[in-house]
Order: C-alpha cells, then sequence, then structure tokens
C-alpha cells in the first residue's frame, strides 16, 4: 500500500521537503521504530480522538502516552475518548494503523504535543503500512498552521 496521492500532492502543493522511507509493513509506531532502528523520539505518533462531537488528530512522539485528561482540558470539552476503529473507517475512509497527521487532508483539527518541537525532524504517518513520511517539524507545524500546541502527553 502506497502513500496515497493526495498527501503527497498536498506537500507538494504547499512546498514541504520531505523524503519517503520504505520500510516492511507496520502497523505502529513502535514497530516502525524497531523495523528502522530509530529512537521513539523521532517517530509522530498520530491518534484520532473524538472530543464531545468533534474529531482531532493527536499528534505526539512516540515515547508519549496521550493523556485524555490534559487534551480535555486543552480542548475544553466535557467529553473524550480515543475514536474507534469503525469510527476511522467511516468517518476518516481511513484502515486503523494508516491515519495520517494531516488534518487538512482529513477536514480535522489538529492538536500537538509540544515536546514534539524539539526535534528537528520526524518520521510521519503518510497513510500506508510499507512508507512514511520524513520531514522536518517546524515544515509539519506550518503546514498545521491552525494546530493547537500544548502539552497532551506523558512519558510512558
Amino acid at each position: 500500500m502506497a502513500i496515497p496521492k493526495r498527501i503527497l500532492n498536498h506537500l507538494d502543493k504547499n512546498k514541504i521537503k520531505y523524503e519517503i522511507v520504505e520500510h516492511r509493513k507496520v502497523f505502529t509506531a513502535y514497530d516502525l521504530a524497531q523495523t528502522l532502528k530509530h529512537k521513539l523520539q523521532e517517530i509522530a505518533k498520530t491518534l484520532l480522538v473524538k472530543a464531545d462531537k468533534e474529531y482531532y488528530l493527536v499528534v505526539i512522539p512516540a515515547h508519549f502516552k496521550l493523556d485524555l485528561t490534559k487534551l480535555k482540558k486543552l480542548l475544553k470539552v466535557k467529553k473524550i475518548q480515543i475514536a474507534k476503529e469503525g469510527e476511522m473507517k467511516k468517518k476518516f475512509n481511513v484502515k486503523p494503523g494508516a491515519i495520517t497527521p494531516f488534518g487538512t487532508i482529513h477536514k480535522a483539527a489538529v492538536v500537538i504535543d509540544r515536546t514534539l518541537l524539539n526535534a528537528k525532524e520526524a518520521l510521519f504517518g503518510a497513510g500506508s503500512y510499507t512508507e512514511s513520511i520524513r520531514m522536518k517539524v517546524k515544515d509539519f507545524i506550518k503546514l498545521e498552521e491552525d494546530a493547537q500546541v500544548g502539552s497532551v502527553g506523558k512519558k510512558k
């Protein structure tokens, strides 16, 4: 499963420099780190979260766990949960494990854990189980200019 053209077109249209990184089939950020022999801090993990009735793409370093209490406070919502796989398929037409962090493509708001800003570059999910995208974190931030940045993760 290659990276969908709409992802690459989106990056190219916005003049974002990136590298496609091929790897064996993986379904999690942890597996990606093991396969490529990278530190978890170098991998951006994207989670789909439902807060009240809205969906958010939450991007955190892979060595972190999402802190739903912190996210709930940041978003100022009453109810929050990690979206179910069925919702991911139905609402975003994406298979579990293949969600990308690009809110403009998925028409969803993005929340970025501020710790990710410490990394110069990171590997991001790109809608493929066998390819990821390496890009500068600052370019990702530029691309997702409406993203909220906050402390929403905690070390595992």
